[in-house]
Parts: structure tokens; sequence; C-alpha cells
């Protein structure tokens, strides 16, 4: 493996070229490359149930969901992202590179990521006129954020917890959110006593 440079600078032609012969995943922020961190087990695990919830729930229906592995046209030439899960419905949607026209985007929280998962890439994915709903999901303790885009356009913030059920408006799915946890292992919360 060759050790890149802290910053890897491109034009979007060049990585879009160069990330598709790469064993590790790479995000492109404005020219720059980024590489992706790993993730952990229930983080994987998360964005495999959830997908697979959807992906058996949509079986029937022209959308298509994809893990991990498939990027997000945010911006042409500008930016392109790697959501944990995203749901396209729309024919339009045939590059066999990139979703260009998503309805719901799923990123799985980590330390290392939710920062930017919650802002600068949220601020992105936000311009985005397919985009319906984009949901965060916590893997530390169940918990669930699902940002939806209203009748008049703003973002409108609905929060679930383990006994609850989410449903999906974009694309008309209905997930216990128990079953995005199942076989993930929560962190013992922290009590008076440790602090």
């Amino acid at each position: 493996m060759v050790a890149l440079p802290d910053r890897l600078l491109m034009s979007a032609e060049e990585y879009l070229t160069w990330e598709a012969t790469q064993e590790q995943r790479y995000e492109y922020w404005d020219g720059e490359v980024v590489a992706m961190s790993g993730s952990t087990r229930n983080h994987n695990r998360v964005s495999l149930n959830f997908s697979k919830l959807l992906d058996d729930a949509l079986a029937h229906r022209s959308c298509e969901v994809y893990i991990v592995d498939v990027k997000v046209e945010v911006e042409p030439g500008q930016k392109y992202f790697y959501p944990d899960v995203v749901v396209t419905c729309d024919p339009r949607d045939i590059d066999p590179q990139w979703v260009k026209f998503p309805c719901l985007i799923i990123e799985v929280l980590s330390p290392s990521t939710e920062a930017a998962d919650r802002g600068k890439k949220f601020a992105k994915y936000r311009q985005s006129p397919t985009l319906q709903e984009y949901v965060l999901v916590q893997v530390a303790q169940p918990g669930v954020e699902v940002f939806r885009r209203n009748e008049q356009g703003k973002w409108v913030l609905s929060e679930y917890n383990l006994g609850d059920r989410l449903r999906l408006e974009s694309v008309d799915v209905e997930i216990a959110i128990a079953d995005l946890y199942r076989q993930v292992q929560f962190e013992p919360e922290a009590t008076n006593e440790d602090a």
C-alpha cells in the first residue's frame, strides 16, 4: 500500500479515475481527496440492518438501496460523498459509479465523523432537490434523528428511541428502531460514580 500525503489535491476527473482503482474509499471535497475512516462492528451492523430492512421493504418497487461503497454526487465536479446507506427511486439514476438523485440518505455516526455528518455534509446534502430525508443513527446508545423536508422546503427534526417505530416518508416504509439495533452491543452508560 502506498502512503498518501496529508493533503491530496486533484481535479474531479482525476479523482474519479484514480479513486476507482483504489482499495480504500476516498471522498472528494472541492479538489481535496479525503480518506474514509474504518468503522466499528456496531457501525457496520447498524448500516447492514438498516440497508437490509429497506431493501426487503422496497423489493417490489423501483427504488434501489446502496450501502457503504456507492458514492453520491453531491455537487458535480466538486463533492462526492460515501453515505452509509443511500436510496434512490429516480429513473434518472443510471450512472454505474454514483447516485445523483437520492431521496433518502442515512449516516451512522461515529466519533470521527459525527461533526462532519451533522455539519458540512448535511449542509451540502440539503442542496439536493430530490433528497427528502436525512437520517443520523447513534451507535454508542440507541437514538435516531430524522431530518425531513416539509412542504415549505424547511428541514424538520424528529427523534426516535429504542421502543419507537420510524416512518420513512420518502420511501413509505415503517421500521422498528429496535430492528436497526439487532445484534448491537451498546456501551455501558457512565454513572455519577464514574465521574
